[in-house]
């Protein structure tokens, strides 16, 4: 009989394998589209706190506050531009808002995907301390995005005065009631370059790397023990993954966006005071930042406006993980 050389086959790949890549696909565009949806509806419930909290974050430190507190604050914006005043400059967070949330929930999920292949089995639940080094990946990477949104958004809720541009007199504002991001955009390309968008990154990166790791870790811990409460008191011994209540969602939703804001907030305080400060020749640093404000004001400095800040974040982090959830619920 004559040799007859067998080729060899290659296996077909199972329906798993080839789905991977389609799944992860579909995956990402809910979590960019339901992330977007999300973070819009946050920004709408909060975006007035934000900017009383703004407003109070980069008062000088060389003269006088100007603002009592956060309702003096309030009362004084309306007086001065009414109610809409509050939402100058929201189309940027809006789109801002889409951009952070989205990038956030992909990943998170990215990052604990990444998790699940390098420190934990692939095939089981990741522990809570894993969820929590997720969220802070997440945030680290967010960081990047958020910076340049943030600084137009702050930029045009409070004025920011320059004795570098020759064209205004002393004291001059840069924004106004008519400023547009557009506009913003381009005054800052015109005196610092690329590199003025990134103005703050340190205390972004610091508040988001903290914050978000706070942030998902709290919702995780309530989730992990609504969902062992319900399990307890269910008669059905399969119940593994109960889905919670909307109140529950809602609860610890609030309870996420509490610790995402206070633990960090000093954080964000120096950011603030960063990108809505003078413009000069020497670009400040987040030390030098801190320590003048901790000379000036003390520890109640660097927590200006926080209690404005976690009260409207309660809110506002319900909003956002509710809406997520019960999205990819629907459209699993």
């Amino acid at each position: 009989m004559p040799y007859e050389p067998t080729i060899p086959t290659i296996p077909e790949p199972t329906t798993t394998a080839r789905l991977q890549p389609t799944s992860q696909g579909v995956e990402a565009l809910k979590d960019i589209a339901f992330g977007s949806i999300a973070g819009i509806a946050g920004k709408v419930v909060e975006y007035p706190f934000d900017t009383v909290k703004v407003r109070l974050q980069s008062q000088p430190d060389h003269v006088p506050l100007q603002y009592k507190g956060p309702l003096d604050c309030f009362r004084q914006s309306v007086r001065q531009d009414g109610f809409r005043g509050l939402y100058r400059g929201v189309s940027a967070p809006f789109a801002g808002a889409a951009a952070e949330t989205a990038c956030l929930f992909w990943s998170y999920r990215i990052a604990q995907d990444f998790l699940r292949s390098t420190l934990y089995p692939s095939d089981s639940a990741l522990p809570l301390t894993g969820l929590v080094t997720a969220g802070a990946l997440a945030g680290a990477v967010t960081s990047v995005i958020l910076t340049p949104i943030e600084l137009v958004k702050c930029r045009m809720q409070v004025p920011l005065h320059s004795p570098l541009d020759p064209t205004l007199r002393p004291g001059t504002s840069l924004s106004s009631s008519s400023l547009s991001p557009l506009a913003v955009i381009a005054d800052v390309y015109r005196r610092e370059g690329v590199r003025g968008f990134w103005r703050g990154q340190m205390g972004t990166f610091l508040r988001e790397t903290g914050g978000t790791a706070a942030w998902f870790g709290s919702y995780e811990a309530c989730t992990m023990f609504f969902k062992k409460r319900l399990r307890a008191l269910s008669s059905d011994p399969t119940l593994s993954d109960p889905m919670l209540p909307v109140h529950q969602q809602m609860a610890s939703g609030a309870v996420a966006g509490m610790s995402y804001n206070f633990i960090f907030y000093p954080a964000d305080t120096i950011k603030s005071k960063i990108q809505t400060g003078e413009l000069t020749h020497a670009r400040p640093t987040f030390l030098s930042t801190g320590r003048a404000l901790w000379r000036s004001h003390g520890l109640k400095g660097l927590y200006r406006g926080c209690g404005i800040t976690v009260a409207r974040s309660a809110p506002s982090s319900a909003l956002i993980f509710t809406i997520v959830e019960n999205l990819k619920r629907w459209f699993a």
